[in-house]
């Protein structure tokens, strides 16, 4: 069975992507945490940080890159970003496809919690 992502990623569930290559995805996040809450995917599963290997290198670096243009692009830059990953359960993760959750468009507090 494949994961949510996986199938975001082959069409078989509807998604508000706003942004997509050969290596990533980039869509709004369905229960959006602030004003802007997209997430930022690679088209390879990958279930966490704790699974990458270094052949993940060029897509995770590309997936960065594209992270600051997409911050940008949804007019948050020179605003404050908060970029998170839940790495395995006990982090929170609940979907298991590494993925970046880009929030904006509000303060933060410290600790998240």
């Amino acid at each position: 069975m494949k994961c949510m992502f996986c199938k975001i990623v082959n069409r078989e569930i509807s998604s508000e992507i706003i942004y997509e290559d050969d290596k990533i995805m980039a869509f709004y996040d369905i229960n959006p945490q602030a004003p802007v809450h997209v997430l930022v995917i690679p088209r390879k599963h990958i279930a966490s940080i704790a699974e990458l290997e270094e052949d993940d290198c060029a897509v995770m670096g590309h997936l960065m890159v594209k992270i600051s243009e997409l911050i940008t692009s949804l007019g948050l830059a020179g605003r404050g970003v908060r970029i998170v990953n839940n790495c395995l359960a006990e982090a929170g993760q609940s979907v298991f496809h590494i993925h970046f959750h880009v929030l904006g468009g509000r303060f933060f507090t410290w600790p998240p919690g």
